[in-house]
């Protein structure tokens, strides 16, 4: 079978699957390039601090090990397909990620069903130059089952729930910070979270289990940030937060997304009418902070606990896309434009 070019892959605007080679490949790199993009012009435009960039980019390196791993893992499957999210996302369904980390845990029962190196060696030797054919699908199929099985490394899968460590601050006003990063079900895209706070204790390292436990239970999932902190806050009593800081990452607009979102509405369109390349993509992203002011008490006589009174969360609205793309957004989506922080942030293209 000849292989198919980069601009005639049919992505169909009704599926939302990969199904070939070209596409895993494709997808792949785009999400490659856009998240070392966004890096860049995160850092640039000073949305996260020096020590939340370090974090920031740890996240994102986990996420493109996993969609690397799904690529190694379909590409020469039959009878599985990688899914991209349906809803307001463009990035791989919750449940792949998922099913890669639960299929790593039988990595040694299926070790030991592979197919000998050497012998499969030998035998695409002999089909590309005794033969002179290519290799079948199903020898590549093998091929690919190997380097998943040997190489991939579970630690590293991107899971429901990802905790950083607990860190100082040369702050005065906050001694420690946090991250986590979570990918949240309902939405299907990764969010990631910083945490300010002193403590009672200054000694953290006898309650450092209790504060991961209790992150994990209470902010795995997105909803509004003031609850968050307050749930927070509320189970951890020795706990003085400070300031709560949440990134949203996407959604991903791009040719394989399928959302009623305006901004991947223009895209598909103006990849329809061929006005702009298939590789055309933007991303969104939102911040959003709140910052403890006064406190409270709340409980009985015996069980009275201070905690913070919050800010209105500050919601802050950014999109990241080449300049055409940008034009087309201006032109197509201008109550989105109008809706954002700052204008649009340019990012380069793809290249072709």
């Amino acid at each position: 079978m000849q292989p198919v070019a980069i601009n005639e892959i049919a992505t169909p605007l009704d599926a939302a699957q990969l199904d070939s080679k070209e596409q895993y490949v494709f997808y792949h790199r785009m999400v490659d390039f856009v998240l070392k993009e966004l890096i860049v012009k995160i850092q640039n435009n000073a949305l996260c601090t020096s020590r939340e960039l370090v974090f920031f980019k740890q996240y994102c390196d986990l996420l493109l090990y996993s969609i690397e791993a799904m690529r190694i893992k379909y590409m020469y499957d039959d009878e599985d397909n990688m899914k991209v999210d349906l809803t307001d996302s463009g990035f791989p369904n919750y449940l792949e990620f998922r099913y890669l980390f639960n299929d790593l845990s039988l990595r040694e029962s299926y070790v030991g069903k592979l197919k000998d190196i050497g012998t499969l060696q030998d035998e695409f030797l002999d089909q590309l130059l005794r033969k002179k054919e290519p290799i079948n699908r199903e020898k590549l199929f093998q091929a690919s089952s190997i380097v998943y099985y040997t190489t991939v490394e579970q630690r590293y899968i991107y899971n429901r729930f990802v905790q950083g460590k607990i860190i100082e601050t040369p702050d005065a006003n906050t001694a420690f910070m946090t991250s986590w990063s979570f990918y949240d079900v309902l939405r299907n895209r990764p969010f990631i979270c910083f945490l300010y706070f002193d403590y009672k204790d200054r000694d953290l390292q006898k309650d450092k289990e209790k504060i991961y436990e209790v992150l994990k239970v209470v902010a795995d999932r997105e909803m509004p940030l003031d609850t968050m902190a307050y749930a927070i806050d509320r189970k951890l009593p020795d706990m003085r937060p400070k300031h709560l800081k949440r990134i949203d990452l996407g959604p991903f607009h791009n040719i394989f997304a399928k959302d009623e979102n305006a901004i991947t509405h223009a895209l598909l369109q103006g990849i329809g009418l061929k006005n702009i390349p298939l590789v055309s993509f933007a991303i969104s992203l939102q911040v959003d902070e709140v910052f403890s002011g006064s406190e409270f008490t709340e409980g009985g006589y015996f069980s009275k606990q201070t905690l913070q009174r919050w800010s209105p969360p500050l919601k802050q609205k950014y999109v990241f896309a080449p300049h055409r793309i940008i034009q087309l957004l201006y032109n197509k989506a201008p109550q989105v434009m109008d809706e954002l922080n700052k204008p649009p942030i340019e990012v380069s293209d793809i290249p072709e």
